[in-house]
């Protein structure tokens, strides 16, 4: 499961940037994961799972994980349509041609982080 890696790179980016920043304490990481990018969303958050219970870096139990899908769109080059493909090779569906170009759905990236400068919580402890 290429998961495992990917989540590993997405908190050592997190991590590096947090400790730049002065941040302690990570609560939440945003994520894209689009259609054709071929990461599974559910083994990301599995991955994700493991590390945090690791509690070996920036997150804790506490720290949420936002997968923001992101669908899939082609577009022809002899038509201009718009539409949503199967796969990354895909036949237009209104003029059947073949030449298509995919706008989105390939990512995989971090969208965002949240954190704090403290390791306190809500409770003050």
């Amino acid at each position: 499961m290429h998961e495992m890696s990917l989540m590993a790179e997405v908190l050592r980016l997190v991590e590096e940037d947090a400790i730049e920043r002065g941040i302690v304490k990570v609560d939440r990481i945003s994520v894209i994961v689009g259609e054709l990018s071929n990461v599974l969303p559910d083994a990301l958050e599995l991955a994700f799972c493991y590390f945090q219970k690791q509690e070996c870096s920036l997150i804790s139990k506490k720290t949420e994980l936002a997968i923001i899908r992101e669908e899939a769109k082609a577009r022809c080059k002899e038509c201009r349509k718009e539409f949503a493909p199967d796969y990354r090779i895909a036949l237009c569906p209104h003029c059947h041609q073949l030449n298509t170009e995919i706008i989105s759905g390939e990512s995989f990236q971090i969208e965002s982080y949240e954190g704090s400068e403290s390791c306190e919580d809500n409770n003050g402890r």
